[in-house]
């Protein structure tokens, strides 16, 4: 507000508001952006099963390694698994596997094994992508 000789108090007060405001909605993602979201088709990943010994037994989750967003496998049933982003919905963090599900080690927000949020940092559930299975060939593929 410097060279401002003829705003009155008011006005600065209700400018500096403002600004305040703004860098507080910045600070805590205030906007409708969601970093977990990748655009439809953005993620195509084909996963060796026997390469992820933990997806061996039914509620087993292992990170999948791949050039974009992390991924978690968890095995639901005997046959089938979900795949999720490992972005934290809340600021976009990389979160991590817990004996029952994910946490977010920057602001405590916890997810259960289904991706749901179920405490800490209140947010919205971690992204689900779309998971094909080819049990002949023993592995599954990771699509959003």
């Amino acid at each position: 507000m410097s060279g401002c000789n003829s705003c009155s108090r008011r006005d600065f007060v209700a400018t500096g508001t403002l600004a305040a405001v703004g860098a507080f909605l910045a600070a805590c993602g205030g906007g409708d952006s969601n970093p977990t979201a990748p655009a439809p088709g953005a993620v195509t990943v084909t996963v060796t099963l026997a390469s992820f010994p933990a997806l061996a037994t039914v509620g087993g989750i292992a990170r999948v390694t791949t050039t974009g967003t992390p991924i978690a496998v968890v095995r639901s049933g005997p046959s089938s698994y979900r795949a999720f982003s490992m972005v934290c919905p809340h600021q976009g963090t990389t979160i991590g596997i817990t004996a029952t599900g994910f946490r977010c080690p920057n602001h405590g927000a916890t997810f259960n094994a289904n991706g749901g949020w179920i405490g800490g940092q209140n947010t919205s559930g971690l992204v689900e992508f779309t998971v094909t299975s080819n049990a002949t060939a023993g592995t599954i593929t990771i699509t959003s």
